[in-house]
């Protein structure tokens, strides 16, 4: 994950840890050809993971937007980080999963 995202704040509220994941000024390679520019970033999106430590575990992750010079489309990156249908990281999903079985 901390090659597509950068750490850039861990606070506590209310007993948890939030890790602040920024994603990294990289264009994606899934992108169509094009002359792209970083225009800040998406609203935050909370994932929850496994615990730390006893302390409940926060992803706050934004995702980059990125203009398209040529066209004026802003895109961003279809990152898969949760389980669908939970706001839970794929892993942290797959040992619920795993664990109701």
């Amino acid at each position: 994950m901390l090659d597509y995202f950068e750490l850039v704040a861990i606070k506590e509220q209310a007993g948890k840890l939030v890790f602040h994941l920024d994603e990294r000024n990289n264009i994606p390679q899934d992108f169509p050809k094009g002359d792209y520019e970083s225009k800040g970033f998406t609203q935050g999106k909370n994932i929850l993971d496994f615990p730390l430590r006893g302390k409940g575990v926060i992803l706050y992750v934004r995702l980059r937007k990125w203009l398209n010079k040529q066209t004026g489309e802003v895109l961003t990156s279809s990152w898969d980080l949760n389980t669908k249908g939970t706001k839970y990281t794929n892993e942290f999903g797959a040992f619920f999963k795993e664990l109701l079985r």
